[in-house]
């Protein structure tokens, strides 16, 4: 697959199917995903690859947790983001289109709240990734991070495999923490889904809009 074709061709998929993911595959992927730009070369990416009985322990675990705490879903790290416009609008189009996809009308909080929780089902993928990043690095080392994980889902849909990436897992990080055996010095920053699409669900239909070039690139300097 032409590189053009795996961006543009790469979405988020939220129904997977159960086929296992075999351990040298992933081990490929993200070998070539750590050849991601990162600044100053220190590498601050750190990934916890969870299958079979572990990530099951950690889906109920944390599925569990959530029943019983929902007010605890916050993320460890400070989040400062003020949700305005344009961003409002864009995330409001694409809960629309989403929730239309699985036929839950707006307003319904049990039907949103159940389908929230399909973030920590990993989506029924047979593979979750959780990124964890040390506490004493600061923004720029997020960056890097976003950029391994972009490189991350490149790398496994020009293999056949299609991924989510999740900033859901930063919430409910205390359970997290101790079923990954996670440092205390560590952030636990996203999660990621992946495995093969499941094609026969609505969701996936899902091809999420982008803006056009002049509404985020200003040039300087060209004829």
């Amino acid at each position: 697959m032409h590189i053009d074709d795996t961006i543009r061709s790469r979405k988020s998929v939220r129904a997977f199917r159960p086929d296992p993911v075999p351990r040298d595959l992933m081990e490929e992927i993200l070998e070539l995903a750590s050849r991601a730009p990162s600044g100053t070369n220190i590498q601050p990416w750190k990934v916890h690859v969870v299958a079979g009985e572990m990530r099951d322990r950690l889906v109920a675990e944390v599925m569990a947790h959530r029943e019983n705490d929902p007010q605890d879903a916050k993320a460890e790290f400070p989040r400062t983001s003020k949700r305005k416009e344009p961003y409002t609008g864009r995330l409001r189009t694409l809960g629309k289109e989403m929730y239309g996809l699985l036929g839950i009308p707006k307003g319904d909080k049990a039907a949103n709240w159940r389908q929230w929780g399909r973030n920590y089902e990993f989506f029924d993928a047979p593979v979750g990734l959780i990124f964890t990043i040390d506490k004493d690095l600061d923004a720029m080392s997020f960056i890097d991070i976003g950029i391994f994980m972009q490189t991350l889902m490149l790398a496994a849909k020009a293999r056949g495999l299609d991924t989510c990436s999740q900033g859901a897992w930063n919430n409910f990080w205390s359970v997290t923490r101790r079923v990954l055996d996670v440092p205390d010095d560590e952030y636990i920053i996203a999660g990621m889904s992946l495995g093969y699409a499941d094609e026969t669900q609505p969701v996936n239909t899902l091809v999420a809009e982008r803006e056009p070039l002049d509404s985020f690139a200003t040039f300087h300097g060209f004829d």
